[in-house]
């Protein structure tokens, strides 16, 4: 039986050559569609999401504000500064808190090496920094520790592209550096990243060294912000009410004046990333399927055409004892061949497509959105499922109007 449904469907494609290979070709071509829409998509996604990473993982940053409400007899406007205890104080009174760090900035820091100058945004923060900004240590090289915090070393960390505005083609690592004509050893140099998120400037332009470091070359007697990070991201908003809870109470302001202490949630931000990068999948999704729905218009037009042609042919193989279950077989299985071979030769094209885009390895600039598509599982099976859908309804409906077709009046047709 399938051996003649073969034989029979190959005889068909010899007699109907042109319109089945454009019916092929609008077949590849809406899967072709559905597969580099999803798979750009979800690459643009990850790099949003990436990008947004690269700012903060997962992290928490209160700021000092002014008041903008009175509070027990105070007036509005007052400033809210916050020390290095606040910082121990919240990580010893908020139960969830994993990470968290003071950080101390100021702009204009002036680094030298040799006869290059160059200045950038310089922070004194701890260890936690690394993990909480995602500044990971290229090879060779470290990020501060504990030990550079306790002795107030004169040791930094610099930014990739800062590194190489100082050193070039040179390893930074172990060399001196003169900031703000103070002499510090670059200990590590960040990895590169891709950062769409801005604190102050790229990390790839910025320069680290201890907390306790610039508060003794500076003087500073209070910190710019505190960076919090939760052990659990769905322990988010009840840490954030335990920080405005004590700050209050130790500042004085009102626990929902909001201005005071602004909060600026980068799990927040990563939920409503992903709302927008599957909102973009859907919407991507929709306007592929929507061409291959056409192509599928098509198979239909070619599967009715078929019946025409062969009615004659239909009415014998009825009249010498076919069954209708046989003929209706036959043309959803030829329906469902054309559907599956042009969704083979689209799921063809479109793979070495995003493969070719993924040899071209473009992570930098512009590119980098684009660089990673990604064809995922779950987008093979939902283009596999909606070929078979439409091969199955592109062909049902010629195959029943075939089976209908009555033996003695066939005979007659020409």
């Amino acid at each position: 039986m399938w051996r003649n449904l073969i034989r029979e469907f190959i005889a068909d494609l010899g007699n109907q050559k042109l319109r089945s290979f454009l019916t092929l070709i609008a077949i590849a071509w809406g899967t072709l569609s559905v597969v580099l829409l999803l798979a750009f998509g979800r690459g643009l996604g990850t790099s949003l999401m990436e990008g947004m990473l690269g700012a903060g993982n997962q992290v928490i940053i209160v700021y000092g504000g002014q008041t903008s409400m009175n509070y027990k007899g105070l007036d509005i406007g007052r400033r809210i500064s916050f020390t290095e205890e606040d910082v121990k104080r919240l990580q010893q009174a908020v139960p969830g808190i994993s990470h968290s760090s003071p950080q101390y900035g100021r702009w204009g820091a002036q680094l030298r090496a040799g006869d290059v100058i160059t200045n950038t945004y310089m922070e004194g923060v701890n260890p936690d920094f690394e993990i909480m900004r995602t500044m990971f240590p290229a090879a060779g090289g470290r990020f501060i520790n504990e030990r550079d915090v306790d002795q107030q070393r004169r040791v930094l960390f610099l930014g990739d592209e800062i590194a190489e505005q100082l050193f070039g083609e040179e390893d930074p690592v172990g060399r001196q550096v003169r900031l703000d004509d103070v002499p510090f050893t670059v200990i590590g140099v960040m990895q590169p990243k891709m950062q769409t998120s801005m604190s102050n400037g790229p990390d790839a332009d910025r320069a680290i060294i201890p907390y306790t470091t610039f508060r003794n070359i500076y003087g500073s007697r209070n910190v710019n912000s505190m960076l919090i990070r939760p052990s659990d991201p769905a322990l988010q908003e009840r840490i954030k009410t335990d920080i405005v809870s004590i700050l209050s109470s130790k500042y004085a302001f009102h626990p929902e004046d909001e201005q005071a202490i602004p909060m600026w949630d980068f799990i927040e931000m990563e939920e409503t990333n992903r709302k927008v990068a599957v909102g973009l999948e859907i919407f991507l999704f929709t306007v592929g399927l929507f061409t291959l729905i056409i192509a599928g218009v098509g198979v239909a037009n070619i599967m009715f055409v078929v019946v025409k042609e062969r009615t004659r042919e239909i009415g014998i193989k009825m009249a010498v004892g076919a069954r209708k279950v046989h003929v209706i077989t036959q043309f959803i299985f030829e329906s469902l061949v054309i559907s599956f071979l042009g969704g083979f030769i689209g799921l063809a094209i479109s793979s070495a497509i995003v493969y070719g885009v993924l040899a071209l390895d473009m992570t930098e600039g512009a590119g980098a959105f684009l660089g990673k598509p990604e064809i995922s599982q779950l987008s093979l099976i939902v283009t596999v499922g909606v070929l078979t859908l439409i091969g199955l309804v592109a062909g049902i409906f010629p195959a029943v109007k075939a089976a209908r077709v009555d033996p003695v009046e066939s005979l007659r047709y020409e």
